[in-house]
């Protein structure tokens, strides 16, 4: 009895698997094609959604990050007025400086501040296109200027709204390799750094953020430094 029920069971296993071939052995019948094309579009489908969900990912950290640079931005052009940031921001102790900040200045002062006070008046408008404009027609003409080093930063936050990491990298780096010991070299560092971050440098965005807490370790940008080595663990 237990060998007829062991030949039934194998007749029946048989009887089921053998739609899926085709009768003369040579390959699979229909059926059994059509079973391996849905596995083949299920394990696609798979790939697919993790590619898809990775991608999500990635575009919620871009606008995380867009939004911070926005608030950033609008937190410095929403200080009290112009003049006032320029004597905190842009204020070099006597006597430092590179060659650029101690040279004569030509042309009239008050005209090359109200240049640049208009310059400035349109990052404050949110008009940035107009305002790199203005400052790239600035620092042409006063390429020496009392407030060169500021036009340079601020050309350089211009390029990280715009994304154009390559012009905002050269902007902070002129900062900080012409101004050593301008004001503004503490935030050029930092930002510096967070270019070297989105082109995707990691280690030298930290190490670039280390020297922003180790060089200016009370400075506002130190503490920016702190947070991002923190997120960066």
């Amino acid at each position: 009895m237990k060998k007829i029920a062991s030949a039934l069971y194998v007749a029946t296993l048989l009887g089921i698997a053998a739609p899926l071939y085709a009768n003369d052995g040579a390959g699979l019948s229909a059926q059994g094609q059509l079973f391996l094309q849905l596995q083949q579009m299920q394990q696609e489908i798979a790939t697919l959604r993790g590619m898809l969900e990775e991608q999500q990912y990635r575009i919620s950290r871009l606008e995380e990050d867009s939004k911070d640079r926005f608030q950033a931005l609008d937190s410095r052009i929403s200080q009290n007025d112009t003049a006032a940031i320029d004597k905190e921001q842009e204020r070099t102790e006597p006597g430092k400086g590179s060659q650029q900040q101690v040279a004569s200045q030509p042309g009239d002062p008050e005209k090359e501040q109200q240049f640049y006070e208009a310059a400035y008046s349109l990052i404050q408008a949110r008009d940035f296109e107009r305002a790199r404009q203005a400052f790239v027609a600035f620092l042409g003409r006063y390429p020496q200027g009392k407030f060169a080093a500021n036009a340079h930063y601020w050309l350089g936050e211009i390029g990280l709204v715009q994304d154009d990491l390559q012009a905002a990298g050269k902007a902070f780096a002129t900062v900080i390799n012409d101004w050593p010991e301008h004001g503004k070299v503490p935030d050029s560092t930092y930002k510096l750094a967070t270019v070297e971050q989105r082109l995707g440098r990691y280690e030298r965005a930290a190490a670039m953020f280390r020297q922003v807490v180790e060089q200016f370790p009370d400075s506002s940008a130190a503490s920016l430094a702190r947070r991002e080595l923190q997120r960066m663990q």
